[in-house]
């Protein structure tokens, strides 16, 4: 979406936007064959592993020099998505856990909208956030019953405490 980037920082000047690792990694393997994936997966693997931009740049183009002459829409992919694809690196590994997807988020999205078709309707906005807060309490992502399986948050929560800690004073507070 070319003009988010631009929408999010008039909205939101703090915030930094960021590609979906997982979607720029699926969409480099729409245009390669598919017998050649498992190995464009591995070589790809560097670049978003990097621990800092100049290693990823110095992946990237490894990467692009083999498969961007097979495939140059790769090529264009990764070239047009690489400011967007770079603040990612700046993060710890914990941040980057947590942010490299967004299927967490569209996973609680989905549930919040199953949540309240199964209602129809609320009295109050009160009772609509109380059903908003128990679909999230009761988040299950494997359905196997680990219903404490936000502990695996917690490092992740640290680094951003620590990195955003001008923006998160209550974390100073507690």
């Amino acid at each position: 979406m070319k003009g988010l980037p631009d929408s999010v920082a008039a909205a939101f000047p703090k915030a930094i936007v960021q590609t979906c690792i997982i979607h720029l990694i699926r969409n480099t393997f729409r245009y390669a064959s598919r017998k050649y994936w498992d190995q464009i997966s591995r070589e790809l693997k560097p670049v978003y592993t990097a621990a800092t931009i100049a290693e990823a740049e110095r992946a990237r183009d490894e990467f692009l020099d083999k498969w961007g002459r097979a495939y140059p829409a790769i090529r264009g992919l990764w070239l047009n998505a690489w400011e967007e694809f770079t603040p990612f690196l700046a993060y710890d590994v914990e941040i980057r856990n947590v942010l490299c997807s967004t299927n967490a988020i569209e996973s609680l999205n989905a549930r919040f909208r199953r949540a309240v078709r199964a209602r129809g309707h609320f009295p109050n906005e009160q009772s609509a956030l109380k059903t908003l807060y128990l679909v999230t309490r009761s988040l299950d992502p494997k359905g196997t019953g680990e219903t404490r399986w936000v502990t695996r948050w917690k490092p992740a929560l640290n680094a951003f405490a620590i990195t955003f800690a001008d923006r998160m004073p209550a974390a100073e507070d507690h």
